[in-house]
């Protein structure tokens, strides 16, 4: 046997070398699994509405009945609504101007209920003071209905915009400061006397400590409120307004335009779960340092 031949079958059998040819193969194989478990999720995920749309279809069909479109009519009608060219009415390619105007409502009464949401929550479970003083009048007013407040949002506000705006605050409001609160108050007592030993305490303390681990709660009421919102927008649009997926909805009925309906509540259901999905991503890499918290 020569010596380069000796030389070549050595250098093969290096384990280093073993690793560097088996390194690629192992990362190929773990992109394929991540790729068929995101197929896999996207498949199942489909399964349920797509059922839906078949059994909306059947029953249509079935019924015989003229006041619920089918699937097949809603898509039409979605398609009116975005790019117009079908019935070219007053609704037709109308829907970038409602959907902003709504998207305007909606996140500006939920960062406004997120803004003093979560700094009070943050407040509340750690000071009793401050939580014996507020927290019985919060208990009374968070059973009022939203819809009991429209009344009043007219003669506060008056018609219009404003009005809708304070309807979607007070309902992503309450959800996300009883999840600060909560998740204040959850935080393990020894992470305080551990932050105490180090000579954390003050706004330190708070940056450090209390945030961090209340984090997931947070995210959960904040997840809440953002579907409390998009709920609420129709009820929020009732003041008065022209321009909006609520009103839209609103004039639906009205006009008894169920095909409408049915697209507006689409559109909403679709942003919101876009909303919510974000806010999944948002959580998972804020708590990137806690696997047992990812979504």
């Amino acid at each position: 046997m020569s010596f380069e031949s000796t030389v070549s079958r050595s250098a093969m059998s290096s384990p280093s070398i073993t690793k560097a040819v088996a390194a690629p193969a192992r990362d190929s194989t773990r992109q394929l699994r991540k790729l068929a478990a995101r197929l896999r999720a996207t498949a199942l995920a489909l399964i349920v509405p797509l059922g839906l749309l078949l059994a909306w279809d059947l029953m249509v069909r079935w019924t015989g009945t003229r006041l619920v479109p089918p699937p097949s009519g809603v898509a039409t009608m979605m398609w009116d609504f975005a790019f117009g060219g079908i019935y070219d009415d007053a609704y037709s390619a109308s829907l970038p101007i409602h959907f902003w105007k709504s998207v305007q409502r909606v996140y500006g009464g939920f960062f406004l209920a997120a803004l003093i949401g979560i700094p009070l929550g943050l407040m509340l479970g750690r000071i009793p003071l401050l939580r014996a003083l507020l927290d019985p009048t919060l208990s009374l007013l968070r059973p009022i209905p939203v819809t009991a407040w429209l009344p009043l949002s007219m003669i506060f506000f008056g018609l219009g915009p404003k009005s809708a705006v304070f309807l979607v605050f007070l309902g992503a409001f309450y959800p996300i400061l009883l999840n600060t609160v909560f998740g204040v108050k959850s935080v393990d007592v020894r992470l305080f006397e551990a932050a105490g030993m180090l000579g954390c305490n003050g706004p330190q303390l708070f940056r450090s400590v209390v945030l961090p681990a209340a984090l997931p709660s947070i995210f959960n009421g904040l997840r809440l409120g953002a579907s409390f919102a998009w709920i609420l927008i129709v009820v929020g649009e009732m003041t008065g307004v022209p321009e909006g997926l609520g009103a839209v909805i609103m004039d639906g009925r009205t006009l008894s335009r169920t095909d409408l309906v049915i697209t507006g509540m689409i559109i909403i259901g679709i942003t919101g779960f876009v909303s919510d999905r974000i806010l999944v991503m948002l959580s998972n890499y804020f708590l990137r340092w806690s696997p047992q918290h990812h979504a």
